[in-house]
């Protein structure tokens, strides 16, 4: 088999690329449109996606696997996927937007980073972004204040920004919205690194990322997954997707996807029993009283959802708690997190997928990247330090948990090739 890898021609003189962070789960029309709308706007040849791998955001397992998902961007518009580690992947907005520009940035090659956001005004954005970053002394006056009142973050930070910053009162429900408040911690990543990265962004098309049903053409990715776990058919999303994207669809469906929350549920009980003696408290945004809540409850474990919703409180939302019981559950810890934090974010790029016509790119990238670029999983341990090979453990775990679930609920068709060592990465 030829690695393409290894055969790649000089790098063009004149390259422009555009970065997109994204999870795809599942791809759909809104993210083909994305893609497109980004390389016309800011003039790119070549589009590199930084995507979650096996475990999203939200605190939960993929719909469909990383390879499938990968597959889906390439035939539509991407030129290299890469995968965001897991420790990053399963963060809150602040860290899994600093872990995503990090890896952007440390390429060399990034011109500008494009996102869609409900508002679709990056100065706006950015100005929120500025004074998030600053943080003056009346913003960590009143915010301090407002919590010691007993408010939650986000109402104390919002009231902050209000006192700080007057010019932005008018604009607040702006804060309201997940893609802007996504594309806030982008612009914040950026500052704070001081990338030469040029931020851009889409004002969102169709319906809105909570929307649960299905619109004309541009659904929510919430909205396709409820339909094809629910009464609907694969049918009733085939005008959600791209075609290459049904096509994929079809093939998957009912053999290896969708995985969902409640398919990890007897793994995630065992795993709680397992440290319950101990104590949680070793995991990332678990204090003691989360701790002892989470122990107190779980005698009344019965699935993966219920259980998040039964630990919900009035100052702890159920995507802080799913991501929380993710960590548990893949062995995430406090002090691992920290360390790659200190250390840089990002130790190495892992690429999941690329198209053949982007090799100017994969040399490019070869050149001028600051972290190794992996292809092999095998060559890994001769380029990595111990912390980036520690790191890359995680997401190889994380893969091998995964595969674990999709076999155990399906069993079905002939097995595949379980172990990421000698997965293939997709050439299109």
């Amino acid at each position: 088999m030829i690695d393409y890898c290894l055969i790649i021609p000089e790098r063009e003189i004149s390259m422009k690329t555009v970065g997109i962070i994204a999870e795809y789960n599942p791809f759909h029309n809104g993210h083909a449109y994305q893609i497109a709308k980004a390389k016309k706007l800011t003039g790119a040849d070549y589009c590199i996606v930084v995507m979650s791998g096996d475990f999203v955001q939200r605190g939960a397992p993929a719909f469909m696997n990383k390879y499938l998902r990968t597959e889906c961007a390439l035939k539509n518009g991407a030129d290299i996927v890469l995968e965001l580690p897991v420790y990053f992947a399963l963060s809150s907005a602040e860290y899994f937007a600093s872990g995503a520009v990090a890896l952007l940035d440390k390429l060399g090659v990034t011109d500008t980073l494009c996102f869609g956001s409900e508002c679709g005004d990056i100065s706006l954005l950015s100005e929120f972004a500025s004074q998030l970053l600053t943080e003056s002394d009346k913003f960590k006056e009143v915010l301090n204040r407002q919590l010691k009142c007993g408010l939650s973050f986000p109402a104390a930070r919002n009231a902050a920004i209000e006192a700080s910053a007057p010019h932005l009162s008018s604009h607040m429900e702006i804060l309201t919205n997940p893609n802007n408040i996504l594309g806030i911690e982008y612009c914040k990543a950026l500052y704070k690194r001081s990338s030469s990265i040029v931020p851009h962004t889409i004002c969102r098309a169709g319906s809105s990322y909570h929307e649960a049903s299905l619109d004309e053409c541009y659904s929510s990715a919430l909205a396709i997954r409820s339909a094809l776990t629910g009464t609907g058919s694969l049918d009733s999303i085939r005008n959600q997707v791209p075609p290459s994207v049904y096509t994929l669809l079809e093939e998957h469906c009912g053999i290896d996807c969708p995985v969902l929350p409640d398919d990890l549920s007897a793994l995630l009980h065992y795993q709680l029993l397992s440290e319950q003696t101990a104590g949680y408290t070793n995991h990332p945004d678990i204090d003691q009283d989360f701790s002892d809540r989470i122990s107190h409850m779980l005698p009344r474990y019965h699935h993966y959802t219920s259980f998040c919703e039964q630990l919900k409180t009035k100052n702890r939302t159920y995507t802080r708690i799913s991501r929380s019981l993710m960590h548990i559950l893949l062995h995430i810890t406090r002090e691992e997190f920290a360390a790659y934090c200190n250390a840089g974010y990002i130790l190495y790029a892992r690429m999941l997928g690329f198209r053949k016509d982007a090799l100017p790119l994969l040399s490019a990238i070869k050149e001028k990247s600051t972290v190794p670029l992996i292809s092999k999983l095998a060559d890994a341990g001769s380029v990595l330090t111990p912390l980036g090979s520690q790191m890359l453990a995680k997401d190889i775990y994380s893969g091998h948990v995964y595969e674990m679930i999709t076999r155990q609920k399906f069993q079905t068709g002939e097995l595949t090739e379980v172990s990421e060592y000698r997965k293939q990465i997709i050439r299109v």
